[in-house]
């Protein structure tokens, strides 16, 4: 068991018919903590009911709330969900929130100089203060992992780039992934050449590129490992590429092979994806029953 720290936002995801808790790191930490890791939450809410719920539905799921800030300012997030006809969502993201106030607190260092881990993604750098707090804390981890999630207009090349060249392990999208590499000059149009090209360019030796349906490829320590994907029937992809994310680092952190780790984080993924909503409920027995029908 590994003791592991999100960093990010948490927020409301708000779809036409409904309201879900969510938020990339949220989503992570939820997954992380299924898999009986110690898990802590650094994030921001509003002194408000969403705010109130949130902190609720952390404790209830055994995930440390003691780095989650309540302000006055600003109120908790909200983001609201489009998904078109084959489930893929879009968003529209509410600015400026709590989770782009996240203060630096002596409590937080403490607790990340403590951890093996520490999770973040691209979207809590789009406000300085929480941009700032974050810089910090990766500079105390043992061990970083960063979380490309690009929306539109909330990120530039230039932090990304910075984040990368810090960050032990990298998980993109193929898009993010050939989008990324353009920007910091690739020529080349495979997707396996772009990713030893930003291994290279940024110095990370672990790096994982997501395909949606068609699986998702792990460069570790020098060797590429491939899953291809698992057929399901797609309710919604939201928190799928966060259940995948989690799901990997916990099967490496319990020192899985890495073959083993990306075979069992894509079949989370798509159970994820064939669900309502992030954060569904999925139990060893329904992986396992998923990975090797009888």
């Amino acid at each position: 068991m590994a003791l592991i720290t999100c960093f990010g936002e948490v927020l409301w995801d708000v779809f036409p018919t409904h309201r879900k808790i969510g938020g990339a790191p949220l989503n992570v930490a939820s997954r992380l903590q299924s898999f009986n890791h110690e898990v802590n939450m650094i994030s921001a809410v509003g002194n408000d009911e969403p705010g109130t719920k949130i902190l609720a539905y952390l404790k209830d799921n055994n995930i440390n709330t003691n780095c989650v800030q309540i302000l006055d300012d600003y109120k908790t997030g909200e983001v609201t969900v489009t998904l078109n006809k084959k489930g893929a969502a879009s968003y529209t993201i509410e600015y400026p929130v709590a989770w782009d106030k996240i203060a630096l607190q002596n409590n937080a260092e403490k607790l990340v100089e403590n951890s093996d881990v520490l999770v973040y993604g691209s979207l809590a750098t789009r406000d300085e203060t929480s941009r700032e707090t974050l810089y910090k804390l990766i500079d105390i981890a043992k061990y970083t992992v960063f979380d490309v999630n690009l929306r539109s207009p909330h990120f530039t090349h230039e932090i990304l780039i910075y984040l990368m060249e810090k960050s032990h392990f990298i998980k993109f999208n193929d898009d993010e992934l050939y989008e990324i590499a353009k920007a910091m000059g690739s020529k080349h149009n495979a997707l396996e050449q772009n990713l030893l090209f930003i291994s290279k360019k940024t110095n990370t030796k672990h790096i994982c590129v997501t395909k949606g349906q068609h699986g998702a490829v792990l460069l570790y320590n020098g060797t590429l490992f491939y899953n291809s994907g698992y057929q399901i029937n797609v309710v919604d992809t939201v928190g799928a590429g966060d259940s995948f994310l989690a799901s990997l680092i916990s099967q490496l952190q319990n020192n899985e092979p890495p073959q083993k780790a990306i075979d069992f984080a894509c079949a989370v993924g798509a159970l994820v994806a064939q669900s309502e909503g992030a954060n569904p409920k999925i139990s060893s027995a329904e992986i396992d029953a998923f990975m090797n029908p009888s």
